[in-house]
């Protein structure tokens, strides 16, 4: 049986897109339309799409430890997946504290129960998040597809360092 491959969303949310909001990432609202042409291809080909988001509680530690504004907390608005990418019945949703969707979270369970090989990558940000779970997936064995234009940083340069550091030491594909 040909194993499937399960795209992540991961933190499209409004504390990162919405204009003005805590950690708002510009890009996130350019890259809206390839994560919509992802999630279409993903569900024609029967494949998964999982979101992973921020769920922090209002006093979550990687607020003072890393310097973070607090973002993602548990029941506010800006916990919420964008507008323009709800998920839909069918999807799942795993909720993660940390950088990386599988660390503290169901996601690997969730990719073998699914009959996942691999993971295809969208979201915010490159330099954290995208990076951190492209390095635990590639670890655990998984093939790893970063969809460029789906991925969004703060900075430019940000976005290019993950790139680098994922196609050169990881060894992800690119698409």
């Amino acid at each position: 049986m040909e194993k499937k491959e399960a795209l992540l969303v991961l933190d499209m949310l409004d504390d990162f897109t919405r204009e003005g909001s805590p950690l708002e990432v510009p890009g996130n609202r350019k890259i809206i339309p390839a994560i919509r042409r992802e999630m279409e291809k993903a569900r024609v080909a029967g494949n998964p799409v999982i979101y992973v988001c921020d769920n922090h509680a209002p006093d979550d530690e990687e607020f003072s430890r890393f310097g973070w504004p607090p973002h993602g907390v548990r029941g506010s608005r800006g916990q919420q997946v964008v507008d323009e990418l709800k998920p839909r019945s069918d999807d799942i949703i795993i909720k993660k504290t940390h950088y990386s969707a599988f660390f503290d979270t169901k996601l690997k369970e969730t990719l073998d129960r699914l009959g996942a090989g691999s993971v295809r990558l969208t979201g915010c940000l490159a330099h954290i998040c995208v990076l951190f779970t492209a390095y635990e997936a590639a670890m655990n064995g998984y093939g790893v597809v970063v969809v460029k234009d789906g991925i969004a940083d703060i900075t430019p340069e940000d976005k290019e360092a993950a790139i680098r550091i994922m196609g050169n030491t990881l060894k992800v594909k690119f698409e």
